[in-house]
C-alpha cells in the first residue's frame, strides 16, 4: 500500500518521540538514584553550660528563646538527652570520640596549655565522616588541648583539631575565661604581630605584667574565685599571658565573630556534604553580651548571652535556608553540661535570677552527678524528614558517632558509641538501655527510669558554686520517672532494684562493691 508523505512524517515523528522518551527514562531514574543517595549535611550546635531549664521550649518562663524553640517544635525534643559528663572537656571528648571519658584519666577540665587530649590515631566523628566524603569543620570552643605540652603560640600549633579529623578549624583554645585570649585559625594565631610574641604560663606570672590582685583598678568585671590572673579587656582570667596584643579577641564581639565564620563555612562548602561542629561559648563565664543584648533579659549577663545565643542560632538557620540547605541538613542541638550561676565572677547571675530555674526542676548542676549536671536540652531537626514530636528515649551525645555512621552508610564498632539513629530521627522510641554518667571523677548508672549513684567520700556541697555534687556515704537510688528532682532515695526500700543496678554498674564499669566501693579509683 502506498503511504502518503504526511503519513511518513507522522510515523517518523512518532519514532523520534518514542526514542526520546526511552532515553529520558534512564536519566530520570539516574536523578532519582542520585537524590536518594545524596548524603545530608550535618550540623552540631553545642552550647556551653546551658541548663535543662534555660530555654523556653524546655519550660523556661522568664526567658524566651524563639529560634531554639523553632528547632524543638519543628523537630524532636528529647526529655532524656544527656551529655556524658557534668563538665566541658570530658563531654566534648565523648562527643567527638564516641568514648566514655572516664576511660581516659586525662579527660578533665584542661588548662589552656594542656596537650591534645585526643590521640591522632583515635577514631573520631569528623574522621569517620571524612571517609564518607564529608568536608569537616569546627567553629568555636575547642578545650581539648593543643600540641604536645610545650606550645609555641608564635608558630603553627600542632597537633590540634586538624590532626584529628577537621579539614578546617577556627577556635579558641580553651575557654573564654582562660588564656591565651586569641583565635586560632587552622593552627595559627589570628592577627599575631611577630614583633609582639605571645607567652603563656599557668603557674608563674611574667615580670611586670598586671594581674587582678596587683592591679584591681584595671578591672571592668570583678572576680569571685579562681579568676585573678592576667587581665584582658578589663576581665581577669585564669592563667598568665604576655604579648600578642594585636591578636587578642574582643569579648563582646565573640558571638558575632563565630556566627560569621559558621555562616561563611556553609556558604563556601554547600556543593558537597559537610559536617560543622558549631561550638558556641555561651553562657559560660565571662558572660559578655554584645551591647545589642546587654540588659535585654532582666536576668543579668547570663540571661543576656542566652538571648544572644538564640539570636545567633536564628541567623545561622536563616543562612541555611537562604542557601537552600535546610531540607538536606540534620541539625543536632545540645549543651556540654548543666548550668552554673556563679562560676568565678560577680555578674548578677545569682542576684537577678528571680523565678528562673536553669535546672528545670532537676537536682544539682554543673560539676554534679545529680541529673542537672548531665541531663541537658537535646534536639534533632531535619526539615521534612523528622516529624515534630517529644521523645522520652535515653540518648547521649556520645552516640552521635555510631548513629551518624549508620546515617551516612558505614558503621563504627570501635567505641562506646551506640547506634540510635532511628531514635534521633523519631522512627523509634527505644534508646539506650544503660548509660554511665560522670562528674569530676564520680560515675553513676542510668538504667531505664532508674539512676543509681554509688557511695562517695567528700563534701556534698561545692560551696564556691553553691551546687550539690552528689557525694554521700551511702548508695542512692532514684526513680526518675516519678521523682525527677531526686528527693526520695529508694536504696533501702527497694533492695532488689539496687542489687540489679549495682550488678549492671559493676559489669559496665569494672568495679566490685564487695571489695569496698570507697576504695575504688573511678578513673
Amino acid at each position: 500500500m502506498k503511504t502518503s508523505k504526511p503519513h511518513i512524517l507522522l510515523i517518523l515523528s512518532a519514532i523520534l518521540l518514542f526514542g526520546f522518551s526511552c532515553k529520558e527514562k534512564p536519566i530520570e531514574k539516574k536523578n532519582e538514584v542520585e537524590k536518594a543517595v545524596k548524603k545530608p549535611n550535618i550540623v552540631v550546635i553545642y552550647l556551653d553550660d546551658l541548663g535543662y531549664g534555660d530555654i523556653s521550649s524546655y519550660g523556661a518562663t522568664e526567658l524566651q528563646t524563639p529560634n531554639i524553640d523553632a528547632l524543638a517544635s519543628g523537630g524532636l525534643k528529647f526529655t532524656n538527652g544527656y551529655a556524658s559528663s557534668a563538665t566541658c572537656t570530658p563531654s566534648r571528648y565523648a562527643l567527638l570520640t564516641g568514648m566514655y571519658p572516664w576511660r581516659n584519666k586525662d579527660a578533665k577540665i584542661l588548662p589552656g596549655t594542656a596537650p591534645l587530649l585526643i590521640s591522632t590515631e583515635q577514631q573520631t566523628l569528623p574522621k569517620m565522616l571524612k571517609t564518607q566524603g564529608y568536608q569537616t569543620a569546627i567553629v568555636g570552643k575547642w578545650h581539648l588541648g593543643l600540641g604536645t605540652g610545650m606550645v609555641n603560640w608564635n608558630e603553627r600549633v600542632s597537633p590540634g583539631p586538624n590532626e584529628v579529623g577537621f579539614d578546617e578549624s577556627y577556635i579558641l583554645a580553651a575557654t573564654q575565661d582562660r588564656v591565651p585570649t586569641v583565635y586560632i585559625d587552622n593552627g595559627n594565631v589570628v592577627g599575631l604581630d611577630p614583633n609582639d610574641p605571645i607567652s603563656v604560663d599557668y603557674k608563674t606570672n611574667f615580670e611586670g605584667e598586671p594581674t587582678a590582685i596587683s592591679n584591681p583598678e584595671m578591672l571592668k568585671m570583678k572576680w569571685h574565685h579562681g579568676h585573678n590572673n592576667s587581665i584582658v579587656n578589663g576581665i581577669p582570667r585564669i592563667g598568665f599571658m604576655k604579648g600578642g596584643d594585636a591578636a587578642k579577641w574582643s569579648d563582646v564581639d565573640m558571638a558575632d565573630h563565630f556566627l560569621t565564620k559558621a555562616q561563611d563555612y556553609v556558604k563556601n562548602h554547600k556543593e558537597k556534604p559537610f559536617f560543622l561542629y558549631y561550638a558556641m561559648q555561651q553562657p559560660h563565664v565571662p558572660r559578655t553580651p554584645h551591647p545589642r543584648f546587654a540588659g535585654k533579659s532582666g536576668l543579668g549577663p547570663r540571661g543576656d548571652v542566652i538571648l544572644e545565643a538564640d539570636w545567633c542560632i536564628g541567623e545561622f538557620i536563616k543562612t541555611l535556608k537562604e542557601e537552600k540547605l535546610l531540607e538536606n541538613t540534620l541539625i543536632v542541638f545540645s549543651s556540654d553540661n548543666g548550668p552554673v550561676l556563679n562560676d568565678g565572677y560577680y555578674d548578677d547571675a545569682v542576684e537577678k535570677l528571680g523565678k528562673h530555674d536553669p535546672n528545670g526542676g532537676l537536682r544539682g548542676g554543673k560539676y554534679s552527678i545529680f541529673e542537672a549536671g548531665t541531663r541537658v536540652p537535646f534536639i534533632t531537626y531535619w526539615k521534612g524528614k523528622i516529624k515534630p514530636a517529644t521523645s522520652d528515649a535515653i540518648v547521649c551525645q556520645m552516640d552521635l558517632l555510631a548513629s551518624l555512621a549508620d546515617l551516612v552508610g558505614t558503621e563504627d564498632n570501635t567505641t562506646d558509641s551506640e547506634d540510635v539513629m532511628n531514635v534521633l530521627l523519631g522512627e523509634s522510641q527505644k534508646g539506650r538501655d544503660n548509660l554511665i554518667i560522670e562528674a569530676t571523677g564520680k560515675t553513676a548508672l542510668r538504667h531505664g527510669d532508674w539512676l543509681m549513684i554509688p557511695p562517695y567520700k567528700g563534701k556534698n556541697f561545692r560551696e564556691k558554686v553553691s551546687i550539690e555534687v552528689g557525694n554521700f556515704p551511702e548508695f542512692q537510688l532514684y526513680n526518675l520517672k516519678d521523682d525527677a528532682g531526686q528527693q526520695n532515695n529508694l536504696a533501702i526500700s527497694n533492695p532488689e532494684k539496687l542489687a540489679e543496678m549495682t550488678k549492671i554498674f559493676e559489669s559496665l564499669r569494672g568495679v566490685d562493691f564487695e571489695k569496698g566501693v570507697k576504695e575504688v579509683i573511678f578513673r
